[in-house]
């Protein structure tokens, strides 16, 4: 599949409607303030007693007049226009002055830190409009002067925003080879950290302008920013307060630009923000849906290839391939895999990290996470039934006829339940059953997995528990409804031999006795050799090869798994390890070029 063109800045923020809608409703009222000198508008400071508080659509006055006759249209976008230039002022004060501490602070650490958090943790500990008021207090009333209270009080948004994100970068590799380098403190400054700050600094600045706007209205309001005659929207909205219930529109009109105007800065904020933050760029924080997408070219009958699902074979998987969005394009991680699991067999899928194991065993439940993830190919059979083709009875299937072992418990179980009730709640997800009954088959359960003294364990939380014993909470979650298919991902990762060897045991025992098919995920070949009756090996996305284990293990068909088994380091063969190891690099640097 090939790479596409990344998405443009412009089409990202289409793509949210209500960013988009704020930052064009924004773009038009900044075009209008700007051209305010040009628009054929009287006097917004002429006073005319004879048309005083005329109502809108009056003629020659669209929006009415104010007490003294002048007229609301012309004021409105005069003191918009006075508004956003003392509220992006503003911004721009504090956003320089900010980052300008936050960078020193950051980046020097020690005392220098200390006495410059102090700082501003003083500011911090007076509310901002006390503080605003009274600077303004000092300095007298004033626009200019209304902006500086506005934007000293804003330093430590700013300030402590741009340090938290220096802290983190100040001591990263290339902050450290900077300095080997020869570069001074000001270079580094300039060239290694600013550049990486800036998207910080630009949607903090984004978030901030509209709160700026709202400070000087409400410093205009109480008549210590715009003085008259000039308008701006608060010194609007205070002289129309006493007018409200006989004419409301010298208020409300300023009123509800003032509300349309901040609204869409903080909407045209969210859409920067999404274009700057690489992690909403690519999806990773969206909400996933609750099945994998599916997107298939064609049905599995055309063009894709398909294999007859085999007699007493519960689960095919045919042609399977599943990619993950990066803007427009999808990058492949799976690629045309085709597997079967018999009737009351274990089947293992080996490779390296980043084969395609894990995605392969989630595509089967359709867990892997939709964004970003999407199964473009293939088809998943139970009982020769597609699972793609009705991608919502997905949820059904789960737990109930397959089950899956996660790698890792302690991040798969709810930290803050209880693991009884967690297993409860597994009873119960299929199950219409009472509070009694469930509580008697999650002890049962708990017993059948090998976990000592059960009713004891029942309230005990994840952390209280040893790995082993979390993941044989895990497996009891999995049999909760008595499934017939097992998936099981590396199940043994991070547990030591002795406990490995205990969880692998059980695994074997409950498949004999409850005659599952069981698809178990692993690195390891010794676990494959005791466990799996076939395997099938993973490189690159794709199964190299397949076959009953012995024959898989004593005689391997493709090089790749040649080299796999080579390089299980053997007491006494070190150097032997070593050339195996070398020999797979070198290898797959071949297959890359090639």
């Amino acid at each position: 599949m090939t790479m596409q063109a990344r998405p443009s800045t412009l089409r990202l923020i289409v793509a949210n409607r209500l960013s988009a809608a704020g930052m064009a409703l924004f773009i038009l009222i900044l075009l209008i303030a700007l051209a305010a000198p040009l628009l054929p508008l009287p006097d917004p400071d002429a006073t005319d007693t004879a048309a005083r508080l005329r109502p809108p659509f009056s003629p020659g006055h669209l929006l009415g007049t104010d007490p003294l006759g002048r007229d609301v249209l012309a004021r409105l976008v005069w003191g918009t226009r006075v508004s956003l230039a003392v509220g992006i002022g503003a911004t721009l004060v504090a956003a320089v002055l900010g980052t300008a501490l936050g960078l020193v602070a950051g980046y020097a650490g020690a005392r220098t830190d200390t006495l410059l958090m102090r700082l501003v943790d003083m500011l911090m500990a007076f509310p901002y409009v006390l503080l605003a008021l009274a600077i303004v207090a000092v300095l007298g009333p004033g626009l200019i002067n209304a902006l500086y209270a506005i934007a000293i009080v804003n330093i430590p948004f700013f300030a402590r925003n741009i340090r938290g994100r220096v802290l983190g970068l100040s001591h990263q590799p290339f902050v450290d080879a900077a300095r080997l380098s020869g570069k001074g403190h000001l270079s580094i400054l300039a060239t290694e950290i600013f550049p990486n700050i800036l998207p910080v600094i630009v949607v903090t600045m984004s978030s901030t302008v509209g709160w700026m706007i709202l400070e000087t209205a409400g410093l205009s309001f109480l008549g210590l920013g715009a003085q008259p005659p000039q308008a701006d929207l608060g010194s609007m909205l205070g002289q129309g307060r006493a007018q409200l219930f006989t004419a409301a529109h010298v208020a409300l009109v300023p009123g509800l630009m003032i509300f349309i105007l901040v609204m869409s800065i903080n909407l045209a904020g969210d859409g920067i923000r999404d274009v700057l933050d690489p992690r909403l760029r690519s999806g990773a924080l969206a909400r996933p849906q609750a099945v994998t997408e599916v997107a298939r070219q064609a049905a599995p009958g055309a063009g894709a290839r398909t294999s007859t699902p085999q007699t007493g074979a519960p689960l095919s998987v045919e042609g399977l391939s599943v990619g993950f969005r990066s803007g427009r394009a999808i990058r492949p991680a799976v690629r045309d895999v085709s597997l079967t699991l018999r009737q009351g067999e274990c089947l293992g899928v080996i490779g390296e990290s980043g084969s395609g194991k894990s995605v392969t065993a989630l595509s089967i439940m359709g867990l892997v996470a939709s964004p970003p993830g999407v199964i473009t190919a293939g088809a998943i059979r139970l009982d020769g039934e597609d699972l793609l083709d009705r991608p919502s009875r997905m949820a059904s299937f789960r737990g109930a006829r397959v089950a899956y072992i996660f790698q890792d418990p302690l991040t798969s179980l709810h930290p803050m339940m209880p693991v009884g009730r967690q297993i409860a709640e597994a009873v119960t997800a299929h199950r219409a059953v009472g509070r009694a009954e469930a509580r008697r088959r999650t002890l049962a359960l708990m017993e059948q997995v090998g976990l000592p003294d059960p009713a004891g364990r029942y309230g005990a939380y994840p952390h209280q528990l040893s790995g082993g014993q979390r993941q044989r909470v895990g497996i009891a979650m999995a049999l909760a409804n008595d499934p017939d298919i097992l998936v099981a991902d590396e199940p043994t990762t991070a547990l030591d031999v002795t406990v490995q060897a205990r969880i692998l045991t059980l695994l074997k025992d409950l498949q004999r006795q409850r005659g599952l098919s069981l698809l178990l995920i692993t690195h390891d070949f010794g676990v494959v050799a005791g466990m799996c009756d076939r395997v099938a090996v993973m490189k690159d996305g794709r199964i190299v090869e397949e076959g009953a284990t012995r024959s898989v293990l004593d005689a391997p068909s493709h090089a790749y798994t040649r080299r796999l088994i080579a390089s299980v380091p053997r007491p006494g063969e070190g150097r032997h390890f070593l050339s195996c190891v070398r020999a797979m690099r070198d290898m797959d640097a071949l297959e890359a070029r090639a």
